[in-house]
């Protein structure tokens, strides 16, 4: 049976003191202990997260944790301030929030928020063993996924946010986007409550990291990262049977007692949670509607939250004065219109206002899913009852026979609440009836099911693409090329010797990599052949006084190495060139000066026998955009002619058929002595025809994560010229 190791920011329990003064563990109320629930039920799983105190445990109390399946992850005081309070609270929360303008100045915490996400990692990875599932949770460890997979490289791993993802828009304004990514990229499958916050993130990946995805997928560093919605749920079967407990139903009476209807709203005290805008909308509903006057009452829990943080504290006294000056306008000796209760509520307490709400509020500014909505609907057993829900909340998506309400617009927000408290019953029935259906459907048993069977599916797949190579592998494929007798180097150029560049002609040679191809030529037996889609008229100007074979776009042309010595004066003369009719680039070049018009940034390489259309230096999800339309554009145009449409690395190119790469690989064989070893570096899949032309003894190296079929992986040309200068040590 497969292990689970659930890592999140907190234990799912609290630490308390028992009668006695001695500490004691006690089961927290939180949504993901409770969604959680099921799968840390099975006993086959460990829970690791921070215990809630930053005093060291005590053997009796680490001995509780351990008996229950609990690791503990201390983190200090003063860390915690700085990670939770800081970096996590202080700037991700409103920032997927999409609250700007409550981010600090200067951005604080990132370094604490980066060790204690290292220390999460290095818990995780002592407690692993192979064949276990790790699953992440939330915003407070977006690092961790890649951290782990540093460490654990055949690991599978899932991740899950609980909050939104916002646009790329808000999202791109935060200083440290690039590393955030890249932690989340380090899982297996990442999952959000709602397609939106999926297509968010893929878009922020794109036009932050350049890596596009293909629908629910994408390609990182070798990996295929799966991206998935999955809407968190609630043990609604338990709801419900708990709501109909009497004792719950008596208190309900008592609160419905004085005949008054109720409005509820239930919320932690967050800036979040939209209280302010909605008691003003309270306050303009008694303003219009002097008949709900006494008539109607707003009960308003307000579960205290970072009480020691000044924002909260000022929140907290804006609310006040709002609930002052409705009571100031509206309250009588009989009756106060905003019943506040700021304070936590037992289970039993929140099942009663569950039962007893005519309206159930949950306007939040922004939420991930909002799973008080999901446990109103569940604890309706007597199908009454309306639900007025922020079109902003996760929920929205999936509860759509709520009222959805833009909570920014008091005006309609007091709308909203008078036609909740006017609906008729027929209609509030048909809408409970059909919102819990959904919510008894699809609970958290159903949303932890789904991610890890996604997650634990996934693994049987074969991986679309290969890790970098381990150094002693790559030790031992030196060792094969300096010991044979007779070798041939071909070696790709762009994204292969030298890393891309914003346009074709600012990615000449540095000094360095002209010695290293001079020094790798001058080895006895051994020949470099640049092979790229260059046109020849580059590659004989910068490598024209080299000893090297040169073959430009693709193989067209050809120039076999120069003796050594005899400079560009003396260097062969190119052979080849295109064998088919060449008319079709006149029809080809206005749709590329099109599209080049039509898309800043991009621009066309003409080469003799072939037109390239870049996009590099092009807004990236622009450009991903504009190079599928023109893809589909030149396929349907050019059907019926002899080219092939190549697409590379942020570039298209039109070539006539039958240049390849692999054809220069039979030439090069065929003028080698018998028993030549060949090894072939390129990045992309045009480089994917040299390597099928290689024999089964030959070497195939692939440059990036591209995919190209090639036995070893490098992750760059940095690592590409390092495997080169470990060929001169002989």
């Amino acid at each position: 049976m497969t292990r689970i190791l659930i890592v999140a920011n907190r234990l799912p329990v609290a630490i308390t003191a028992d009668e006695a003064g001695r500490a004691a563990l006690e089961a927290s109320p939180g949504g993901l202990a409770s969604g959680l629930a099921s799968v840390h039920g099975r006993g086959d799983s460990l829970w690791i997260g921070w215990p809630g105190t930053t005093d060291p445990l005590d053997t009796a109390l680490a001995a509780e944790l351990a008996s229950r399946r609990l690791v503990s992850v201390p983190i200090g005081a003063d860390e915690l301030r700085r990670y939770y309070d800081g970096f996590a609270n202080g700037v991700v929360w409103p920032l997927v929030h999409y609250l700007l303008d409550r981010m600090p100045l200067e951005i604080p915490g990132f370094d604490a928020y980066t060790a204690v996400n290292e220390r999460f990692a290095d818990v995780v990875a002592a407690h692993w063993r192979a064949g276990d599932v790790v699953w992440v949770h939330d915003y407070q460890l977006m690092l961790v996924p890649a951290l782990l997979r540093r460490r654990l490289p055949d690991a599978r791993i899932g991740f899950f946010l609980h909050v939104p993802f916002p646009s790329s828009e808000v999202f791109r304004t935060l200083p440290h986007r690039e590393r955030l990514l890249e932690g989340l990229l380090g899982a297996d499958l990442v999952g959000f409550h709602t397609a939106a916050y999926l297509r968010h993130f893929a878009t922020s990946v794109l036009r932050v990291l350049g890596a596009p995805s293909d629908v629910d997928r994408l390609v990182w560093r070798g990996r295929e990262v799966r991206l998935g919605a999955f809407p968190m749920g609630v043990d609604a079967a338990a709801y419900a049977d708990d709501a109909a407990r009497p004792e719950v139903e008596d208190l309900a009476r008592t609160w419905r007692a004085d005949g008054v209807r109720i409005l509820l709203g239930l919320d932690r005290l967050d800036y979040t949670k939209g209280i302010p805008r909605r008691l003003l909308a309270f306050e303009r509903l008694l303003e219009r509607h002097p008949e709900l006057r006494e008539a109607v009452r707003l009960v308003q829990v307000a579960v205290p939250s970072r009480e020691d943080v000044q924002a909260y504290q000022s929140f907290r006294e804006q609310a006040d004065a709002l609930i002052g000056r409705i009571h100031g306008a509206f309250a009588t000796p009989s009756w106060v219109p905003v019943h506040w209760m700021y304070r936590g509520v037992s289970h039993e307490e929140l099942l009663a206002l569950y039962r007893a709400a005519d309206v159930m509020l949950v306007t939040p500014l922004r939420d991930g899913m909002n799973l008080v909505a999901k446990e109103f609907c569940a604890a309706r057993i007597d199908e009454d009852g309306v639900l007025v829900l922020s079109e902003f909340a996760g929920a929205a998506s999936e509860l759509s026979d709520a009222i959805l309400v833009n909570p920014f617009d008091v005006e309609a927000a007091a709308t909203a609440y008078h036609r909740a408290l006017t609906m008729p019953a027929l209609e509030r029935r048909a809408r409970m009836r059909a919102l819990r259906a959904r919510v008894l459907a699809y609970d958290a048993e159903r949303w932890a099911t789904g991610f890890l069977s996604v997650l634990t599916e996934d693994a049987v797949r074969p991986p679309s693409r290969r890790a970098p190579t381990p150094w002693y592998v790559l030790d031992g494929l030196t060792d094969r090329l300096c010991a044979a007798a007779s070798t041939r180097l071909l070696l790709d150029y762009d994204g292969t010797l030298v890393p891309f560049a914003a346009a074709p002609d600012l990615a000449g040679p540095d000094a360095d990599l002209v010695a290293l191809l001079a020094d790798l030529a001058a080895h006895p037996g051994r020949e470099v052949h640049l092979v790229s889609g260059r046109g020849r008229e580059n590659l004989a100007r910068w490598f024209g006084a080299l000893p090297i074979g040169l073959h430009a776009e693709h193989g067209l042309w050809s120039r076999p190495p120069a003796a050594s010595g005899t400079g560009s004066a003396g260097a062969p003369a190119w052979t080849g060139g295109p064998t088919v009719d060449m008319t079709w680039r006149a029809a080809v070049a206005p749709i590329l000066e099109d599209f080049t018009a039509r898309t800043p940034g991009s621009l066309v390489e003409e080469k003799e026998a072939s037109l390239a259309w870049h996009y590099r230096a092009c807004d990236r999800e622009l450009g991903l955009r504009q190079a599928r339309e023109l893809h589909a554009h030149l396929t349907e145009r050019l059907s019926n002619l002899p080219v092939q449409i190549v697409p590379g690395d942020r570039v298209l190119e039109i070539r006539p058929h039958g240049s390849t790469k692999g054809s220069v690989v039979a030439a090069i064989r065929a003028a080698a002595p018998p028993g030549t070893l060949l090894c072939a570096l390129g990045d992309d899949h045009t480089d994917g025809d040299m390597f099928r032309a290689l024999g089964p003894e030959d070497i195939a190296i692939q440059i990036g994560d591209h995919g190209t079929g090639a036995s070893y992986v490098l992750p760059g040309p940095t690592e590409a010229r390092a495997f080169l200068r470990g060929l001169l040590r002989w």
